[in-house]
């Protein structure tokens, strides 16, 4: 498989003139009369059109997403014809319109923040979340990863974002602690071959595997728990951690990290806000607790923000904290962390 291909992330070296192919697979008038450029050559519904810009190809793909064409796909090639490039018309349209995101991610212009865990019952620091900044800071981590999913580099900026953070582990973190980093199930098609530039990164800085945390993304989805099980066995065949992120949330219910069996479970800071004052959260808490303790699965609080709240927890059992009470996520971590 190339290290381009659509499922390991696509390249984003596109010609910038050239030729666009398309074969339209239903609605052929609706797909001809979208497209605002010279006709060069037709056969056997194959159409081939010429372009002298992106912003030439802006007018045509407007017009097919108003259609609803998002998900269609057309070739593009340079003026020799020596390659073809496919993609969607939708991804087509979010890196033209969005190059400085593109360059942002395939240049990897972002660095990783850390933010301290503790253990609740000691205090000492048990490892830090690796969290993706952009260098300068302009554009936020809510803008860069839904843009990445539009334009189908979700795959590229998740692969990368894991080799900043195990970057961010061999130079700030000291051995024995954990670093724990995100990582997006959908961008991960076959476990062995999708991870293992991951492992490769892993072994050329010389971490430890065992001082790894990988945990789902919480904006993702669980829609194939057999396919989220091979992803988990996969990083714990080579000596890594897994976690499930935010339990009480969404997708990741008490049954979820039953049926996953991961080493860590991060209950939602939904759940953590107020816990002290909320009989319902602590009623949710205490059962998570006890489910957790059955199946020897260790509990991570995040999103402390207040001493009421750590205190809570720290009488509750919980095993350990993260939060802004404890310490806020920089690009140099916090090696003691000080409690307010």
């Amino acid at each position: 498989m190339a290290t381009d291909c659509q499922a390991c992330g696509t390249s984003v070296n596109m010609p910038e003139k050239g030729y666009v192919i398309v074969r339209p697979t239903q609605d052929i008038e609706n797909w001809i009369d979208s497209i605002y450029l010279d006709l060069i050559q037709k056969e056997d519904m194959i159409y081939i059109y010429h372009y002298q810009s992106f912003q030439s190809l802006l007018p045509t793909l407007e017009n097919l997403l108003e259609k609803d064409l998002h998900d269609h796909w057309l070739h593009l090639t340079d003026e020799d014809r020596s390659y073809s490039f496919p993609i969607t018309i939708q991804h087509l349209y979010e890196r033209i319109t969005n190059p400085e995101l593109v360059e942002i991610i395939y240049q990897g212009n972002f660095t990783s923040f850390l933010q301290p865990i503790i253990h609740m019952q000691n205090g000492e620091v048990y490892g830090y979340e690796a969290l993706l900044r952009t260098k300068d800071q302009k554009v936020s981590p809510g803008e860069l990863f839904p843009f990445a999913q539009r334009a189908g580099l979700h795959s590229m900026l998740d692969q990368k974002a894991r080799e900043e953070a195990v970057k961010a582990k061999a130079k700030h973190i000291p051995k024995g602690q954990k670093c724990f980093i995100n990582f997006l199930p959908s961008t991960i098609y076959v476990p062995e071959y999708c991870l293992s530039h991951t492992f490769h990164i892993v072994s050329k800085y010389n971490v430890n595997p065992e001082d790894l945390v990988f945990e789902v993304v919480e904006t993702e989805e669980i829609t194939n728990v057999k396919h989220l099980h091979d992803i988990f066995k996969t990083y714990q065949n080579y000596g890594m951690n897994v976690a499930l992120d935010d339990v009480g949330s969404g997708y990741s219910t008490i049954e979820m990290f039953q049926l996953l069996h991961p080493h860590i479970v991060k209950i939602d800071r939904s759940y953590i806000q107020d816990c002290h004052l909320s009989d319902e959260k602590q009623s949710f808490l205490i059962e998570v607790i006890d489910r957790a303790k059955q199946l020897n699965i260790k509990l991570l609080a995040e999103g402390i923000e207040t001493k009421d709240e750590f205190d809570w927890l720290h009488e509750a059992g919980i095993d350990y904290g993260q939060g802004y009470y404890i310490g806020k996520p920089d690009h140099i971590p916090c090696k003691e962390p000080v409690l307010l």
